[in-house]
């Protein structure tokens, strides 16, 4: 399960315990229904501003979104850290 999957299924979680449907949801935050479809699925990998009015609509904190429990192993990628510029 990737990431985006853990982190979509949290949405969805907390989207039904406020009895909410994804139209709702989307309404509160400002996003397309398809948009919340795809955040829940996994398909999307929102940006910083995206969560924040994720957590604000769902009357959450930010972090609550992140609450999911002991995360898998999931495999590292290796790549080269940037220091904010780049090295040729």
């Amino acid at each position: 399960m990737s990431l985006q999957q853990i982190f979509g299924n949290r949405v969805r979680e907390l989207r039904t315990a406020r009895g909410f449907t994804q139209e709702d949801l989307a309404e509160k935050s400002g996003f397309f229904r398809t948009y919340i479809s795809r955040v829940e699925t996994g398909e999307a990998n929102p940006t910083l501003t995206m969560i924040h009015a994720l957590a604000g609509s769902l009357r959450v904190d930010v972090t609550d979104l992140f609450d999911t429990g002991p995360m898998p192993d999931l495999p590292v990628k290796k790549t080269r850290l940037s220091r904010g510029r780049v090295v040729k």
